[in-house]
């Protein structure tokens, strides 16, 4: 007979509760760089593509990086249009974005195929400027998901809102309204294809979340937001007086993604 010591009972327990509490724990929560170039004309905006293209998404990738996105402005939005690059990357860790620049310096393959860009002189720079706005996930979206639209991407409309409050508890109210107030699955039951929902920790229209969500076209996301405003659930919800006045600015951004583009 085969004795089974009080030790190697508790050790087996152990590992078994251990397997448990790693299959039920929650994912954890991402973090979000969106990069936005400002260009002056075609010549910078194309120099920036072919970087983004050629050198920085498939070193991300080599990185481990996946579903980086890049958009641009739909070109009926003649105040941004060919102005603006928009770079989406999804990250682990802070640690993680304050790295990726020294990672990449030892990639040569990137350095070589991003050097008109990395390299570029002084007097021939390839954009004007650039802007940084970190995010996190929220508790209820904790990862990204990509768009399940099969149609053609030069016809998406890739919608980032970003939704400002007067004051930081105020715009906690607000974060709460989309996770425990129910807003977030309300958006999944009505087919908004939500690829991430974010608080804003670093950026420069604080305090502000942002999100985005994707329709097959523009009259699709007039339909979307149409059932929306009508959906008996919402009216419900903005009326609640927990949540009342929480947004001071709603700033809605109508982007399609590049041909490149991981999502």
């Amino acid at each position: 007979m085969i004795k089974i010591s009080k030790l190697t009972l508790l050790l087996g327990l152990a590992l078994h509760l251990f397997s448990l509490s790693a299959i039920s724990a929650p994912p954890k929560k991402e973090y979000y760089e969106i990069k936005i170039y400002h260009v002056k004309n075609a010549e910078q905006e194309a120099r920036v593509e072919k970087y983004l293209k050629d050198a920085l998404i498939p070193a991300l990738h080599r990185l481990g990086v996946k579903n980086v996105g890049v958009f641009k402005p739909v070109l009926t939005d003649t105040a941004s249009a060919g102005k603006l690059v928009y770079v989406w990357t999804p990250l682990k860790s802070l640690d993680q974005i304050q790295g990726l620049p020294k990672l990449l310096n030892k990639d040569a393959a990137y350095l070589a195929a991003g050097k008109d860009y990395i390299d570029a002189p002084y007097n021939n720079p390839p954009y004007e400027r650039f802007e940084s706005i970190v995010l996190h996930a929220f508790d209820d979206m904790p990862v990204h998901a990509k768009s399940k639209l099969t149609g053609p991407k030069s016809e998406r409309i890739y919608e980032l809102r970003s939704y400002e409050s007067h004051t930081e508890k105020i715009y906690w109210n607000k974060v709460k309204m989309f996770n425990a107030g129910g807003e977030i699955p309300l958006f999944n039951r009505l087919g908004f294809n939500a690829v991430f929902y974010g608080e804003v920790i670093a950026g420069s229209h604080m305090p502000n979340l942002m999100y985005m969500t994707t329709f097959a076209n523009k009259a699709d996301r007039d339909a979307h937001w149409k059932t929306f405003s009508d959906d008996a659930e919402w009216n419900v919800l903005k009326k609640n007086p927990e949540y009342q006045n929480n947004v001071s600015k709603n700033v809605q951004l109508y982007l399609f993604p590049t041909e490149y583009s991981d999502i």
